[in-house]
């Protein structure tokens, strides 16, 4: 009752006399002396506490440097007067600049500091909600005053070992000091950060936690995130060990060991699936590390593995898992054996059925074709599910980066030697893909395999000449009815019985010089796709598959024949040219895409079509010249202003359905659902189309005559093909003068008929002499053009392998994000046209 009695008086003043607020703020400001009281003292400062929400600048101007003599005592007042969070612009500024007045002396900040290790609770309490709102409108000088106080970091960590209830405004305050600041990151986590933020997690519940473990999650991302020397600091620990405890994963995991039931079927709830992400994001740090020498490196690759193709995570975290799994752990795939589940229908995910065991690889492909789960909904394109089979693909690409990986690929779906002429080549799973015909009406779920499969094979071939020699040897099977409706996935149930067995062949059709090749068949998928696509009445969702797969089928080619002039003439034999000049006659108004391909594809038939056969490339400029260079430039440059080209990247092909921007399709299509994403075109296929443009549009207008131009050559290169040029064309003439000079002297003796026998004979012997020497200096000079010409194809071979190369090292370089100068792409080019002049 005294208290109380004193807090009136003090806010009352003198008996009768009519009270401001600025005077009570400033009588008050007086009793906030070491001098007075304790009790009085305690009262003005509650009544400072209650006026400062009301009358913040008052109360700064006249009491904030009392508050801040006794801060030990009031640091809920000064954090009043600093707060930020005020609706009004003028309330931000006085708080901001209430701070700078706390933040003149260091002592006040050093004295904060040591009140975080008070034994009492509510001044530890106070001075962390007071650094917290400091911390947040001058982060850098409270930072700068941190490096140099004396407590150092002991009381900041020690608050995390303190009470229930201040342990989360502890990891608030412990955020704001360490973001940006390395070597506060460096100072902490030598002092044992780490460990306790990790014991808060388990203490908290786990990784079932709530904001409290995720916030403690968050500061150890930012601890490691841009600090190698806590990356290097952390590995040497026991921690990493403990971030796969934390996952019900076993550290010390072996290769031939499987992943207990517990990790892979676990329960998810939202908080859970926070911090298991912020979880795999810093095993992903420490995995991808340069010279990590993690000791838990296996155990994380196969955590990553086991969880994005073999568990029942959120699609979401199975992306993750994906994306965050290195280059260097993809060819681990094939000799890593993976458990997958499928959930039982209409059991709401409580149950589960186990898989057959299968490689890595195996379970990769089948994710990528079909879709997660065996391809159970394959059907919806939800964004999550759509982006796991493209972060699927990303892993295959790193599985091809040895040219022999992909070599062995393609030579697997080849026919048996010992299987005779006719031989059909063995099913694969990508090569199922592939052969599947366009159905009618087009269904989503084939779609997207005959897409995914046409990705997957296109990066088997991309710079790779002796994949696509071995790819025009592939001879499809013929398929029945059967197994075209079970192209939902490899995988069985055991609990079903054994495997079903594979249907029986039925023998298509094939041509009468023998089997159908893959290339031909892709061909004669494209016809026919166009064929359905012209069919009236066709509905806008139906519509938009068919120039799906046209799409898919025409990049696949482009990328197949590009530099391949045998693949060019077997594709033209099989009548691919007729299908796409009959397109280019009557292209698409609506789609700019699909005619743009056509014209591209078109280019590049004509670029390489340099094997002999019935078109040529005399035959070819004809019906270019017949079509329009202007009209087919135009049409690829209309398809570089497409919204499905400009906004695919190396990381963002998955596009939202329709594909927003000025030239979007049928104005009448709509998604079948909130939320549906589709797949246009891959990324590698178009930084392909984008580093090549420039050449096909260049090509159309070529002399039939003219050399190929794609190959991109450096200045030595350059200059030393136009040399071998220079001799070849002297030689050329040289040869053509001796000829002449021959043929003349081989009609000369005719003249010699009206003179006398001995001159005759004289003049003969002579002119056979010289006829001679002429025939000996000109088969000479053939052996010697001869030389030089397979000098200068070997020459050619030999520049084209280092090109191919240089291609190969800047995508590999572009995918490791280093810097690629852009002269590398315009010097060939510039070059070219240097030659063509």
């Amino acid at each position: 009752m005294e208290f109380f009695q004193q807090t009136y008086t003090a806010l009352r003043g003198p008996t009768g006399v009519q009270q401001t607020p600025a005077d009570t703020i400033t009588r008050l400001s007086d009793r906030l002396s070491p001098s007075t009281l304790l009790a009085d003292r305690r009262a003005a400062v509650l009544s400072l506490k209650g006026l400062a929400r009301v009358h913040k600048q008052l109360v700064g101007t006249h009491a904030l440097q009392g508050l801040l003599g006794i801060i030990q005592n009031d640091a809920d007042t000064v954090t009043t007067l600093c707060d930020t969070f005020d609706g009004s612009y003028a309330q931000r500024d006085l708080g901001l600049d209430h701070t700078d007045r706390v933040l003149e002396d260091e002592k006040t900040a050093h004295k904060l500091f040591a009140l975080l290790g008070d034994q009492d609770p509510s001044l530890r309490y106070s001075a962390c909600i007071l650094l917290i709102g400091i911390l947040q409108n001058r982060p850098l000088k409270v930072q700068a005053y941190f490096l140099k106080a004396p407590v150092g970091p002991a009381t900041v960590i020690a608050l995390l070992d303190g009470e229930k209830e201040i342990v989360g405004h502890a990891i608030a305050m412990l955020a704001a000091l360490i973001r940006q600041s390395v070597e506060i990151q460096k100072i902490l986590a030598f002092d044992g950060i780490f460990e306790k933020l990790l014991s808060v997690v388990t203490r908290e519940g786990g990784l079932e936690g709530q904001s409290v473990v995720t916030d403690a999650l968050k500061c150890v991302d930012t601890l490691l995130r841009f600090n190698t020397s806590n990356q290097s600091y952390f590995r040497e620990t026991n921690l990493p060990s403990l971030l796969c405890s934390l996952l019900f994963f076993n550290p010390n995991v072996q290769p031939d060991q499987a992943v207990p039931q517990d990790f892979a079927l676990q329960f998810w709830t939202e908080d859970k699936i926070a911090n298991v992400g912020l979880i795999l994001e810093s095993i992903g740090l420490l995995l991808g590390s340069k010279g990590s020498g993690l000791r838990e490196g296996y155990a994380f690759t196969k955590l990553l593995i086991e969880m994005g193709l073999a568990s029942n995570a959120p699609t979401p975290l199975k992306v993750k898992c994906l994306r965050l799994l290195p280059p260097a752990a993809a060819p681990l795939l094939p000799d890593m054996i993976l458990t997958p589940y499928m959930p039982v229908p209409d059991t709401n995910g409580e149950e589960w059925d186990r898989l057959e065991a299968a490689t890595g690889i195996d379970a990769l492909l089948e994710l990528i074709m079909h879709g997660e789960y065996n391809g159970q909904d394959s059907v919806r394109r939800q964004k999550e599910s759509v982006d796991l089979r493209a972060t699927a693909v990303g892993v295959f690409e790193h599985f091809l980066r040895d040219d022999l990986v992909k070599e062995a690929i393609v030579s697997g779906m080849l026919p048996s030697e010992n299987s005779g002429t006719s031989a059909h080549s063995p099913v694969t799973p990508l090569l199922f893909g592939l052969i599947i015909p366009p159905s009618s009406p087009f269904d989503r779920a084939s779609v997207s395999s005959v897409q995914f499969a046409a990705i997957l094979f296109a990066h088997l071939l991309r710079h790779a000449p002796r994949c696509k020699d071995l790819a025009r040897k592939i001879v499809p099977p013929p398929l029945t009815p059967l197994s075209t409706s079970t192209a939902g996935g490899a995988f069985f149930v055991p609990a079903d019985g054994d495997p079903p067995p594979p249907p029986e062949s039925t023998s298509r059709d094939d041509t009468e010089d023998g089997p159908q090749s893959l290339l031909a068949l892709i061909t004669e998928h494209l016809s026919l796709a166009f064929l359905q696509r012209s069919r009236a009445g066709l509905a806008p969702r139906e519509a938009r598959e068919a120039d799906r797969v046209i799409c898919v089928y025409l990049l696949l080619l482009s990328q197949w024949l590009w530099e391949d002039p045998r693949a060019v003439r077997e594709f033209i034999e099989a009548g691919g040219l007729g299908v796409l000049v009959e397109q280019l006659n009557q292209p698409s108004e609506i789609d700019v895409v699909v005619p743009g391909l056509c014209a591209f594809l078109l280019g590049v038939c004509y670029e390489f079509n340099r094997e002999p056969g019935e078109i040529t490339r005399v035959t070819m400029y004809s019906i270019l010249t017949r079509l329009g260079a202007d009209v087919l430039v135009g049409r690829m440059n209309r398809m570089r202003e497409d919204e499905r080209i400009k906004v695919v990247g190396p990381d963002s092909w998955v596009l939202p359905c329709p594909t927003p921007g000025p030239q979007a399709l049928d104005p009448a299509f709509t998604p079948m659902y909130e939320g549906e994403m589709e797949i246009w075109f891959d990324w590698a296929f178009v930084d392909f189309w984008k580093a090549n443009i420039h050449t096909i549009q260049r090509g159309i207008v070529a002399d039939p005559d003219s050399a190929s131009s794609s190959t991109a050559q450096s200045g030595e290169e350059s200059i030393l093909v136009a040399s071998l040029r220079g001799i070849i064309a002297k030689q050329a003439a040289e040869i053509e003068a001796l000829q002449i000079k021959l043929k003349e002297l081989t009609t000369t003796p005719l003249a010699f008929a009206g003179a006398s026998t001995s001159e005759t004979s004289q003049t003969t012997a002579e002119i056979d002499e010289e006829r001679v020497a002429l025939k000996v200096a000109l088969e000479a000079e053939r052996t010697k053009r001869a030389e030089v010409e397979k000098e200068q194809e070997d020459l050619l071979v030999l520049l084209d392998e280092l090109s191919s190369k240089r291609a190969k090292d800047k995508q590999r370089m572009e995918e490791q994000g280093m810097d690629v100068s852009e002269d590398e792409e315009g010097e060939g080019e510039d070059e070219d046209k240097e030659e063509e002049e």
